[in-house]
């Protein structure tokens, strides 16, 4: 079934099951239209029956009339908003049910598993879509109200001006009709663009050491202006689709008045009064032109957004693919590698054949990605910003799933593995408003105090936790350091009883020498230990050494990577210092 085509049946499903709320909003839609039916009426009276016919007291009644309807039409707005409110909050009830009735069933599935963005999209894309559909359906029944009033007003004051203003506002929607796929489809494709774009440019400035590190400053600039082009692109097919909504806009709003001007004195020798005229001006300029603008330039983005939103619903709730071999060249894992990962038989981490990409019709982040680690190995994984380094972390811990191969700790997929038994520290720690003890002991509520204690001074906290005053001090996380965040992260890490840990840059924001106190405290914890090395110090103390690049990996010693892996003699060129040794920003070396 086609991307956005179940959810978009279910939405217009939902929205036919309540007509008559819809109708309600419309009836109310209406009454807040009535100042616009109102308005031509009453000036054409106060000119016709009061100004020219000396009569000022009835042309200022008439025109106080005029206002009287104002609170009207404010009530009937107010009511109409309510409406819409009221028809929006079941409606992302069925929303909702649709999303977790797609999820179950690709869990439920062949080839599925747990969906981890399933939260995500309930939370903001059935809210995206539930405002989206409020707000287009308000939009359309208030321009449907204010048509509705402006050509009752016309056919009750002026019948001899409909003809010059029905047959242009005909051709304008018409028009607009015919145009409103491609507009949708531009304002979707930029839409895409900006996304796309500002999503490379976040993941570029978090990357900005690394792409320094291997000298990549060339390829991502050139990368990030290619996407600039694109949304200059997007942007310039919008500019051009977008010039017919003006064209709409001039033929349904702004003809009839023109059309009207120039027969204005056949009008008036047909018998139409110069109030009624005037009236009937009214109900173009003041009617029939805002309502015609309104639709046309109000309609678009809502209906991409709305279409974007719809398609990652559906793509994320479709059953998934079957299973495919991948005909891709398999990525070269290094000699070296085959020769230090053990059997599958003495290994505690199995990754076999692991490929994963992030869209079905996206390039892989790594493609049958290979390798094998002991009870207690220490690994460290290093490469350019985009290589997959961060991707590994999430699918060694089970929070992302390959979609091909496979990856096993202790003969168990990660996600069925219980959580304190696998960690994952990100860059960004995880700080919550409490004690200190309390987020020590987060994943290991009834630790000792011992324990504790013990947790602290391995990873060298105990200067924190006195300045903090004590573990019972209470934690404002926006008070502490980065560097001060992660330590408390560390800890309680450190603490929990974690045979796998998995950090991803985690020590990022400490020096070098507390790095290397955290690191050796880990290693000496006989556990299973893989870290996203962002220093050659890093790297240094591991046992092997991932190198990724996209689908190039190669895996070793630091001494055999040197001689074997050009990727990685350049990363540890730019890590290193070429004439003063060690390092020029570590230069004990640790």
């Amino acid at each position: 079934m086609t991307a956005g085509r179940t959810s978009a049946r279910g939405l217009v499903g939902a929205t036919l099951r309540r007509r008559r709320q819809v109708l309600a909003v419309g009836a109310w839609a209406l009454v807040g239209a009535m100042p616009t039916f109102v308005s031509g009426q009453a000036l054409a009276r106060a000119v016709d029956d009061g100004f020219l016919a000396d009569r000022p007291g009835r042309g200022v009644a008439w025109l106080g009339l005029l206002a009287a309807t104002v609170p009207l039409g404010a009530w009937g707005a107010k009511h109409s908003y309510l409406g819409v409110a009221r028809l929006a909050e079941p409606l992302r009830d069925d929303l909702v049910r649709l999303e977790v009735d797609g999820t179950l069933r690709r869990a439920t599935m062949p080839g599925g598993g747990r969906d981890t963005g399933a939260v995500a999209r309930l939370t903001e894309h059935v809210e995206t879509i539930r405002e989206t559909v409020a707000g287009l359906l308000l939009l359309v029944l208030s321009f449907v109200a204010a048509v509705i009033a402006a050509l009752a007003g016309l056919l009750t004051l002026a019948p001899a001006v409909l003809p010059l203003v029905v047959i242009p506002l005909l051709v304008s929607l018409g028009a607009f009709a015919a145009s409103l796929p491609a507009l949708t489809r531009q304002q979707r494709k930029l839409l895409l663009a900006d996304e796309g774009l500002a999503e490379q440019a976040t993941e570029v400035a978090e990357g900005l050491r690394d792409i320094v590190a291997c000298g990549a400053e060339d390829e991502v600039a050139a990368d990030l202006a290619g996407r600039v082009e694109q949304q200059v692109d997007a942007g310039r097919g919008l500019a051009r689709v977008a010039a017919v909504r003006t064209v709409v806009v001039s033929i349904g709003g702004r003809l009839p008045v023109l059309l009207v001007l120039l027969s204005a004195g056949w009008l008036l020798r047909r018998g139409l009064s110069e109030g009624a005229l005037l009236g009937a001006l009214t109900y173009l300029v003041h009617g029939l032109e805002p309502a015609v603008s309104s639709i046309v330039g109000g309609i678009g983005a809502p209906l991409a957004q709305l279409a974007v939103t719809i398609d990652r619903i559906d793509t994320a709730t479709a059953p998934p693919p079957a299973s495919t071999s991948s005909t891709a060249a398999p990525s070269p894992i290094s000699t070296t590698a085959a020769t230090l990962a053990p059997s599958d038989g003495d290994s505690a981490l199995v990754v076999r054949g692991v490929t994963f990409r992030y869209r079905a019709a996206a390039e892989p982040v790594m493609q049958d990605l290979d390798f094998a680690l002991a009870e207690g190995d220490h690994l460290a994984v290093v490469g350019p910003s985009g290589a997959g380094k961060s991707t590994l972390a999430a699918l060694l811990v089970g929070v992302l799933r390959p979609q091909g191969g496979t990856i096993r700790w202790r003969g168990q997929p990660p996600e069925l593995v219980p959580a304190p038994a696998r960690v994952l520290l990100p860059q960004q720690a995880y700080v919550f408003r409490g004690s200190l003890d309390e987020n020590l002991r987060y994943l290991w509520p009834d630790a000792p105090t011992a324990a504790v204690q013990d947790a602290v001074a391995a990873i060298g906290m105990e200067p924190l936790v006195e300045r903090l005053g004590g573990y019972q001090a209470e934690l404002e996380p926006d008070r502490l350091s980065a560097g001060e965040r992660q330590l408390v992260t560390l800890a309680r890490a450190y603490l929990a009883p974690a045979r796998l840990l998995v950090l991803d840059e985690a020590t990022c924001h400490l020096d070098p020498v507390a790095e290397a106190v955290v690191e050796r405290a880990f290693a000496a914890r006989d556990t299973t230990l893989v870290v996203v090395a962002h220093r050659i110090s890093s790297a240094r103390r591991a046992g092997r050494i991932l190198v990724m690049d996209g689908r190039e990996t190669a895996m070793g010693t630091h001494e055999e990577l040197v001689d074997a892996s050009p990727l990685y003699r350049e990363l540890v060129g730019h890590w290193l210092d070429p004439v003063a040794g060690p390092t020029a920003r570590n230069p004990s070396g640790v």
